[in-house]
């Protein structure tokens, strides 16, 4: 069963962050918060974990589209190929914010993403994801938890994300009301950077 964990973004407690780090690097799958929709995450280099947060999506993981959240832009280079200036630009301007940066993976992904060419890159503009982040060393691999209700579509509260998903992860981060609209998803890998989803955060790509 999944423990819920009130953590405060303004000031994440260091004892809960690590009781989340702790279970991360154990393999586990954690519910958090960020600046748009609550996201489903694990360790970036835990293979098993990644295997199961694909088959909760009910997809093959080398098919799979997931984000990697990030503390920073300066690990930026662990992942993506070299970047221009402009993009470089563009990536500094936005984030952190409510935005996913589709950029050029390199060879140093993890060997369930070797066939990727492409990365998606996550920033939240939330204490408790830099934390985690910090904490863990790596990126964390995330992807958002869609409702099943059409209407709905991604639940805010908490503790309803814990009674959806309580045999299925290990914590639920309560971290207040999340928001129901996603990051929007921009594609610079093109020549003319492209909007593939628009969602929480409009910028003006110039």
């Amino acid at each position: 069963m999944a423990e819920l964990l009130r953590i405060y973004n303004e000031n994440p407690e260091a004892n809960k962050i690590k009781k989340v780090v702790d279970t991360l690097r154990n393999g586990g799958l954690v519910i958090y918060p960020t600046d748009t929709v609550y996201g489903l995450g694990c360790d970036i280099t835990n293979t098993a974990a990644l295997e199961k947060i694909a088959q909760i999506k009910g997809i093959k993981l080398d098919k799979a589209n997931f984000s990697f959240i990030c503390e920073d832009l300066s690990n930026l280079s662990d992942y993506v190929k070299q970047i221009d200036t402009a993009t470089f630009k563009i990536l500094k301007r936005c984030l952190p914010g409510p935005y996913t940066f589709v950029l050029p993976g390199n060879n140093n992904l993890p060997n369930v993403f070797k066939k990727k060419k492409t990365v998606g890159i996550r920033v939240p503009d939330n204490n408790i994801c830099k934390a985690l982040v910090s904490g863990l060393g790596n990126p964390i691999v995330s992807t958002s938890i869609k409702d099943d209700d059409e209407v709905l579509e991604y639940t805010t509260d908490p503790e309803l994300i814990k009674e959806k998903w309580n045999h299925l992860v290990d914590i639920v981060i309560d971290g207040g009301f999340g928001n129901n609209i996603p990051s929007t998803v921009i594609d610079l890998t093109t020549a003319t950077p492209e909007v593939i989803r628009e969602g929480k955060g409009s910028i003006e790509i110039m």
